[in-house]
């Protein structure tokens, strides 16, 4: 009889051999499908890394799982993640319906408190953000911006004016110049 302290023999035979088998398949599927496999390039994509997670775990130390049922739900995972990515890059209106939007949460060494409350985000999780960073005072941060995937970016330095108007394209949440919902470019000392 098994318990937590005692492992029958068959049993780590079985594990060994999950284990290289799954891996084998995964690393078969990740060649086939490409590093966007486990890149979190959206929060769809970090699902499916967690999903994957959790199907190689179940192979691996549940010893009743087939390995074939795993691997067709390793494969139906990662071509779910391919469809729902080419989707996404082909149609915007789809983009726009299943994608979370960048949202700037400091601007030239201010807090937007509004857009942290909207977001869920904490002062202190900014703040250690920006410690992670090594922004050494909020002068020199010129914006923070909470990424589709939840990471948040810290663009800071001295020099503000090097930054391209691209790097900041598509990112919601700026202060409104008037009462409809349409984005204020950053002032113009930035020179976007």
């Amino acid at each position: 009889m098994e318990n937590w302290l005692v492992v029958s023999e068959t049993t780590i035979i079985k594990v060994v051999l999950s284990v290289i088998s799954i891996f084998t398949v995964m690393i078969v599927i990740t060649r086939i499908n490409g590093l966007r496999t486990f890149a979190k390039m959206s929060s769809f994509d970090f699902a499916a890394t967690i999903a994957i997670g959790s199907v190689l775990a179940s192979i691996v130390l549940n010893t009743n799982q087939s390995l074939v049922k795993g691997t067709i739900a390793l494969a139906c995972i990662v071509a779910f993640q391919s469809i729902f990515s080419w989707i996404r890059r082909k149609s915007k209106a789809m983009q726009h319906l299943i994608s979370n939007d960048p949202v700037v949460l400091m601007y030239q060494g201010e807090i937007f408190y509004e857009n942290l409350k909207k977001t869920n985000v904490g002062e202190d999780d900014l703040i250690a953000k920006l410690r992670e960073a090594n922004a050494l005072n909020f002068k020199e941060v010129y914006a923070v911006i909470l990424e589709t995937t939840g990471d948040m970016s810290v663009l800071h330095g001295p020099d503000h004016q090097s930054i391209d108007k691209k790097i900041l394209k598509g990112i919601k949440g700026w202060p409104t110049s008037s009462s409809d919902d349409t984005v204020a470019k950053p002032n113009k000392n930035s020179n976007l």
